[in-house]
């Protein structure tokens, strides 16, 4: 009877599993429009045991980017290499072009000034930051700029430079906290009073891939595309767009989901919100090139870590749904917390992961009590994808923190990063 009972069970369980999981056949996928999204639903396509060979072959001729999960899957269909497909942008400009060599001379220039610093050449580094400033084009880059030469000459006019400026980041945050400053005004959350929008669909990739789309056109009115977004639920999207529309000269710092939120700490908010932005701009359908998903971008591997930890079994769209993100982030969170206790390390791990974390953290050359220490640890990092996604999550702790209730300087926690007992388990 057990042994009939058990059975019974498992091909229940088995049942569940697959209703679950969503099936995709090649007309569903052929009719979207080429992008990211769509390599994402070519990739579950191709994994499909029904897909077949011929199908393979004639999907993989629609791919945006091929990348390695791509590759990997076809492979495995057909026994055949992918096609290698890059994404075309449009048309560049010989303005765009300019920009773009102005801030790699301007990335080289400022990491010679960095190098120098490491040195103590002093008048060097000044001369290779004063020569980035001249070549960066980007708000940001040029606070970047401008903050290290305050620290290496103590300038004050650096600073009042850097309070003028109406990007939000750390070094414009710091610079108000050297002059006992309130922090820039510049900072939005939108109050919207419309809950949804019957006819968006915020958690469909290919909705949102339309509306990329959209948006690229040469005479897109991005204001208006923003208005037709205008919900609580596709808040993320109306922002995005109100950023893109005015060059992000606007900072717009929304609090969505707020009923979901609310039974987490303040600081804990803080974090989920300031990773969410800095991932998606709370798109919840948003998807990268390597299908990291959702509003806060798991890649599908943890999301089957998570999953299996949780004891449930979910399919990968269902991470599109802001809530299930919410609770898969805050669970991986709180496996992060158990080494991370500083937001700028759990950012680095939420990025990087925990492994390139541990080791950094345990390598004697970074966040050790020093010359221009941790400043100099933040900008030497090799993975600069890691730097700059750490000190924007950062940042956008301390903003979010402030907007929950909880008066926060950013100063503080950037001097307690030297201190292993208040930040990290890794370190001696």
């Amino acid at each position: 009877m057990k042994i009939k009972l058990v059975k019974l069970l498992t091909l229940l369980m088995l049942m569940l599993s697959s209703l679950e999981a969503k099936h995709f056949n090649y007309w569903e996928v052929h009719a979207m429009p080429k992008s990211v999204e769509k390599d994402y639903y070519i990739w579950r396509l191709l994994n499909e045991p029904s897909t077949t060979v011929a199908e393979a072959k004639s999907i993989i001729r629609e791919v945006n980017h091929t990348n390695k999960k791509l590759r990997v899957a076809y492979k495995k269909k057909t026994g055949l290499i992918a096609p290698t497909y890059k994404e075309r942008s449009s048309s560049v400009t010989s303005k765009q072009k300019l920009s773009w060599q102005s801030k790699a001379k301007a990335n080289r220039l400022f990491q010679k000034g960095i190098a120098a610093v490491e040195k103590r050449n002093l008048t060097q580094a000044r001369h290779f930051f004063e020569d980035a400033l001249k070549h960066y084009t980007q708000r940001w880059e040029k606070d970047k700029a401008l903050f290290w030469l305050y620290l290496i000459s103590q300038e004050g006019s650096y600073l009042t430079q850097l309070k003028e400026s109406y990007h939000i980041n750390m070094y414009t945050l710091l610079a108000a906290d050297f002059t006992n400053s309130t922090y820039p005004r510049t900072i939005i959350t939108p109050k919207i009073s419309k809950e949804r929008l019957f006819f968006v669909d915020e958690t469909d990739p290919i909705y949102w891939a339309k509306m990329k789309i959209k948006m690229k056109h040469p005479n897109a009115d991005l204001e208006a595309l923003a208005e037709d977004c205008e919900s609580q639920a596709t808040i993320g999207m109306n922002t995005y767009l109100k950023a893109k529309a005015c060059n992000y000269r606007k900072s717009y710092f929304p609090m969505p989901y707020r009923k979901t939120m609310k039974y987490f700490s303040k600081e804990r908010q803080a974090l989920i919100y300031a990773i969410a932005r800095q991932e998606s701009r709370f798109v919840p359908a948003s998807v990268s090139r390597s299908f990291a998903l959702g509003m806060l971008q798991f890649m599908p591997f943890l999301i089957d870590h998570v999953a299996k930890q949780k004891g449930e079994k979910i399919d990968y769209d269902d991470i599109f749904n802001p809530k299930k993100a919410i609770e898969y982030a805050d669970y991986h969170l709180n496996y992060l917390n158990t080494y991370l206790y500083h937001p700028l390390f759990v950012a680095y791990a939420y990025n990087g992961g925990i492994g390139f974390t541990k080791r950094l953290l345990k390598n004697k050359h970074y966040f050790r009590e020093g010359f221009f220490e941790p400043y100099l640890s933040m900008e030497k990092m090799k993975n600069v994808q890691a730097r700059e996604y750490g000190k924007r999550v950062l940042t956008n702790y301390v903003i979010y923190l402030n907007k929950l209730g909880v008066s926060t300087r950013l100063l503080p926690l950037i001097e307690i990063l030297t201190n292993p007992s208040k930040t990290d388990s890794f370190r001696d």
